[in-house]
């Protein structure tokens, strides 16, 4: 069996803290979710199982996230030197920006495709972490890692994606993520 790792992860600091975007190894993690295939199950990571999180991806036969080569990676660039951006991933950001010739959210394709919505936003984690309230940001990237996974199963089933555009239209893109 295919073990495909759905991933994110949330930070412990905004980029504003830091520096700016260009140091984002600096936000360090707050906590990292996993769903994998092979497992049949979720897995949460706080920071002191970084170790863990990593092993878990670079042993993955697929990772796929959103947005995830460029910020997620980069958070656990961090932790280690390895880049995992040589293993086998799927961004589906990344690749439906060189669909469409700009970025969507999440966020506009799980409420046009399947009428969800994030529970939260990366800047209420932040503060959640401030607070030292990590069952909320586990919950809320729990369901961050089930939108992607959901995403992603309905392009590989159904090669498209729906998405609304910035005034309201619902719209589709062609997508070819099969395994």
């Amino acid at each position: 069996m295919r073990n495909i790792v759905y991933f994110d992860l949330e930070t412990q600091k905004s980029a504003e803290e830091v520096g700016g975007w260009d140091r984002i190894r600096d936000m360090r993690m707050s906590l990292g979710v996993t769903y994998s295939t092979a497992r049949g199950g979720y897995r949460v990571y706080g920071e002191p199982q970084v170790a863990e999180l990593l092993r878990e991806l670079q042993r993955a036969d697929l990772v796929v996230g959103f947005n995830h080569l460029r910020f997620d990676y980069e958070v656990l660039q961090g932790y280690s030197p390895v880049d995992l951006t040589q293993n086998p991933n799927l961004d589906m950001m990344v690749d439906l920006k060189e669909r469409l010739g700009h970025r969507l959210g999440l966020d506009s394709i799980a409420e046009a495709t399947f009428g969800l919505n994030k529970t939260s936003e990366g800047l209420q984690a932040l503060e959640w972490f401030r607070q030292g309230k990590m069952a909320e940001i586990a919950e809320y990237c729990c369901f961050d890692v089930k939108i992607t996974k959901l995403v992603h199963e309905f392009g590989v089933q159904h090669r498209q994606l729906f998405y609304k555009n910035r005034f309201g239209a619902l719209l589709s893109v062609a997508v070819d993520w099969t395994p």
